[in-house]
């Protein structure tokens, strides 16, 4: 059982001492790699991970075509900032044939996986000759997928799984205790920008986990679109996520006087500490309007939006 350190018990630079020390404990004069994707977590992990041993640390970006808007060469413009080199990984064409005619939710998570752990991060393992993964898996992952809720991708000694038989490599999770408030403070008090460590959360597999349904190249720009729509057009607005969601089954609308059978596009916005639960953020009615203008004027074939009003539970943040 993991023993969690709640937030008024955390000292950041306490827990980053010893995280550090642990990684470097660990990995000796090996070599490690360390799965960047740009998120809080990641990101904090990579910052120990470099800090803990330095250029054995080797930090990669796996770019399998589900990120967000110009996402990978932002991160890595940002790390090299940072002075560290982030190595971006194409492997857009290995995750849309994994994802190929998948539609349950839980088969899709599988399927990032395997991709990612087993066919991705396992061919890199071996040209590197790394024994160690570095991720960024807290405590509410852990959480919600020994209890049933819902497979997180980066779970595994937690379900019995041995990572070093599965994958041929073990996977070290600095900051497994904590949930997603207490890693904000961590990621602060390691000298993240603001934009990183105050950033929305973003699942681990990424656009498909807004894509009801299968997934194609098409339909995950389509979200892409609207995601970045929904981003600008909420910016004023705090809250913990904010997110667009592509549902599967065309809608019957009307455009210029005839029918158009089209997509249509749900607004999720949360106010949350730590993901745990959550209730739908009270955004201004004219700001929701003005967003379904853009939506469905901008991206292509949209013709309904929606706005979720349930909370979590028995929701939860992220439909898939």
């Amino acid at each position: 059982m993991i023993e969690e350190i709640r937030i008024e018990d955390l000292g950041p630079a306490t827990f980053i001492e010893d995280q550090v020390k642990n990684i470097a404990s660990t990995v000796g004069d090996g070599l490690a790699i360390n799965a960047l994707s740009g998120g809080v977590d990641s990101s904090a992990v990579t910052m120990l991970g470099n800090r803990a041993i330095g250029e054995n640390c080797k930090t990669y970006f796996i770019e399998n075509g589900l990120m967000r808007k110009d996402e990978p060469e932002q991160v890595v413009s940002l790390f090299a900032g940072l002075g560290i080199h982030v190595e971006l990984i194409d492997a857009r064409e290995e995750f849309f044939e994994a994802l190929r005619g998948v539609t349950d939710p839980e088969e899709k998570r599988e399927a990032i996986t395997r991709t990612f752990y087993k066919e991705v991060f396992g061919r890199l393992v071996r040209e590197s000759g790394a024994k160690h993964l570095l991720q960024g898996t807290i405590l509410t992952d852990v959480d919600e997928t020994v209890a049933g809720i819902k497979r997180q991708h980066n779970v595994f000694e937690q379900l019995g799984i041995d990572t070093q038989e599965a994958f041929g490599y073990q996977i070290i999770e600095p900051l497994v205790q904590i949930r997603k408030d207490g890693v904000r403070l961590v990621a602060e008090a390691l000298g993240l920008p603001e934009s990183t460590w105050n950033r929305m959360p973003f699942p681990g597999p990424a656009l498909s986990a807004r894509v009801i349904g299968a997934v194609t190249p098409e339909k995950i720009e389509l979200v892409r679109h609207a995601t970045a729509i929904t981003e600008e057009e909420l910016a004023g607005v705090t809250a913990f996520l904010k997110l667009a969601i592509l549902h599967e089954d065309r809608v019957t609308g009307m455009r210029d006087g005839n029918r158009e059978f089209g997509f249509q596009i749900e607004v999720r916005c949360w106010d949350s500490i730590d993901a745990r639960v959550g209730t739908p953020t009270e955004v201004p009615f004219e700001v929701l309007t003005g967003l379904s203008e853009r939506l469905v004027n901008e991206v292509p074939g949209v013709v309904s939006v929606t706005y979720n009003i349930s909370t979590k539970p028995p929701s939860t943040m992220e439909p898939v």
